[in-house]
Formats: structure tokens, sequence, C-alpha cells
């Protein structure tokens, strides 16, 4: 079974403008929450469970799909309080505990990855992560990525990506056994991309990135949000 993990429990303070009843997951594009879109390319891609990593209005999102999406099982973590995005993941990977991989998604994110090709790279490489990557168009929003030619990532920081430049699109393989190395527990406060991630460097973990060029889509600004409705009108 291929499981994904989906960070979906973001305040979602820059869209509140544009969505200010909904947690961001559920923001409206082109007629339906886009937490609904997102899970629809997954599935079709072979994702057979979710586990949603849920906080700010969560009840919207648990009423809406419930326990069973398609033909894809949903499970539920709530954050009482918010943990950030590594506490979302470590308190949902408890789910997971007897699969060896989980596939990483934010829940305010599209990035059309062929999943096959991701799990091929990812086994080629014996990656512990293993990261889709893209190419950014802006300064500073996106996780900056040093890539050799043979995909292992030779550095990486949050916020620090550059135009044209390749950098984490959101949606990666982890293994189970890589995750759980890192010393980081399920209810630990801790940040994905500024505390797990640089750890799992120090450690000399194995990091590998592939470039995909499908659709890309972040809606966590008002901008891209309403351009989302454009993009993803036949999704």
């Amino acid at each position: 079974m291929t499981s994904a993990i989906v960070l979906a429990g973001g305040l979602g303070t820059r869209l509140r403008s544009a969505v200010p009843d909904l947690p961001k997951p559920m923001a409206p594009v082109a007629g339906r929450p886009f937490l609904e879109i997102l899970l629809d390319y997954w599935i079709s891609q072979g994702v057979e469970r979710f586990v949603l990593s849920v906080g700010y209005r969560h009840e919207a999102i648990i009423e809406y799909f419930g326990e069973r999406y398609r033909n894809a099982n949903l499970a539920y973590v709530v954050e009482e309080t918010p943990l950030g995005t590594g506490g979302g993941v470590l308190l949902a990977a408890e789910k997971l505990a007897s699969e060896e991989s989980f596939l990483l998604l934010n829940g305010d994110t599209y990035f059309a990855v062929d999943l096959h090709m991701l799990k091929q790279f990812a086994s080629a490489t014996k990656a512990d992560w293993c990261f889709a990557l893209f190419r950014a168009q802006e300064t500073g929003r996106y996780m900056g990525m040093e890539v050799g030619a043979d995909g292992a990532i030779g550095a990486l920081k949050s916020r620090s990506g550059q135009p044209g430049r390749l950098v984490n699109g959101g949606a990666y393989l982890i293994k189970q056994k890589a995750l759980a190395a890192c010393g980081y527990h399920a209810g630990d406060k801790v940040s994905l991309e500024d505390d797990i991630l640089p750890k799992t460097k120090a450690m000399e973990q194995r990091l590998y990135g592939k470039e995909f060029s499908g659709k890309f889509i972040d809606i966590g600004v008002p901008h891209d949000y309403e351009f989302a409705s454009t993009l993803l009108a036949h999704s």
C-alpha cells in the first residue's frame, strides 16, 4: 500500500483575507475544495491511504471527507496546539509505524509529480529522503537545493530559492527509519525545514532530488490562490 501524509494544519494567515472562514486546504478552487483536487491527483498516482495532519478548523476537513474518499482510506491526527511542519509529520507518522516509507505532501500545494518515477529514482539512489524538485520563479519563498548531477543534495536552506534554481516542491518520499533516527518524537514542536532537514544533512543521511516539470501551485498567498482556479480548472 502506498500511504501519504498530508500537512493540512497550518493557520493560513496570509490567505485569511481571501478565505476567512475555512482552513486553507478547503479553500474553493475551480468550484471544489483545493484538498479534494489534491487527493484526486494522488489517488490517480496510486496512493491508497492518507493520514491528514490537521489543526485550525479541522472539523471542516473531517466532516467533508470522513474516513474514506473514493477508493482511499483517510485517517486524521489533530494538532491541539500548533506543532510546526515537523511536528505535524511526526504526529502523523505514528499512524504509519509498520510501513517502510511514505509520501509527504503539503496540503496547500499541488505538484503533478509522476509517483512511479519518483519511487524508481528513490530506489535507484537508495535515498532516505527523495524530493520532487522544480525551478523557482521568485526569490526566497521556497527551500533552495544544491543538487549534484546524480541528484544528490549537497545543501539545502529554507526560503533561499532563487529564480531558475531547483527548489523543494513539497512532495517527497521518506523512509520511516530515517525520520526516526533524527531523534524527534510525536508531540515535539519542530520545523521540518529548519530543524529536521538540516539535522538529516548533519547526520549524512542520503538526500536526493529529481526535477519534475508538471503543474505546480502553492495557494498560500492570495495571488497564487486566485491563479489556481485557472491552472487547475480541468484537474
